[in-house]
C-alpha cells in the first residue's frame, strides 16, 4: 500500500493508551485528536554517524526534509519491533535475519497541528548500502553530530527529528549543543 493512501487503516488510541478502534489515515492526519502510533530506527555506523532520509518532495506532512533513518506507522495488530522490522526493509532494504538487532531506544508522544503520534524509537548499527523507496526517500546520508547541530533550527530538518535529536543525547534537551 502507498504510504500516502488516505484509505489506509490505523489503529488510533486515548491519551492513556487504550486502543479505541479503526480510523482511516485521511481522517487521522488532520485531527490532532485522534492519536495513533509510529516507530522510529535510528540508524548509525561504526563511526557513530546517523543516517537521515530526505522526505520525498510529494509527502504530505514535512516534504523534502530530512527525517529519522526510517519512520513509518504500526499497522493494526502489529508490534512495534515488527513495525521497525518492516519499515527497515521497506524504506532502506534491509532485512535482519535476528530482530533483536534492534535495540528500543525510547518512547514518547509527538503533537503537531496535525497529527499526534506514539512513537517507539528503535537504534541500529549498519554500514549500508541502502535500497532507498523512491515514493517515500528522495536521498540519504550519514549526518556527523556536528553538521546536525549546524542544520538544526534552519528548515532542513523536520520539527520531529530535531526533538528526536534531544532523546538521542545530540543536543542537550535546552536544544544547546553544550559547546557555550
Amino acid at each position: 500500500m502507498s504510504a500516502e493512501s488516505d484509505s489506509e487503516l490505523l489503529e488510533v488510541f486515548s491519551p492513556d493508551g487504550r486502543m479505541l478502534g479503526l480510523r482511516r489515515r485521511g481522517e487521522i492526519h488532520g485531527d490532532p485528536a485522534l492519536i495513533h502510533r509510529a516507530v522510529h530506527v535510528v540508524v548509525r555506523d561504526a563511526a557513530g554517524r546517523i543516517y537521515l532520509q530526505k522526505r520525498s518532495r510529494n509527502k504530505r506532512i514535512q516534504p523534502g526534509r530530512w527525517d529519522t533513518s526510517v519512520g513509518g506507522h504500526v499497522d493494526p495488530g502489529e508490534s512495534y519491533r515488527q513495525a521497525a522490522l518492516r519499515e527497515l526493509h521497506e524504506e532502506l532494504g534491509v532485512a535482519l535475519a535476528d530482530p533483536e538487532t534492534l535495540e528500543e531506544l525510547h518512547r514518547y508522544t509527538w503533537r503537531s497541528a496535525v497529527e499526534t503520534e506514539l512513537i517507539c524509537t528503535f537504534a541500529l548499527e549498519h554500514q549500508g548500502p541502502f535500497e532507498l523507496h523512491p515514493e517515500e526517500i528522495e536521498e540519504g546520508r550519514f549526518w556527523t553530530a556536528a553538521e546536525l547541530i549546524r542544520a538544526r533550527g534552519g528548515g532542513a530538518l523536520t520539527p520531529n527529528l530535531e526533538h528526536e535529536l534531544g532523546l538521542l543525547g545530540v543536543v542537550r534537551p535546552d536544544g544547546s549543543d553544550g559547546t557555550g
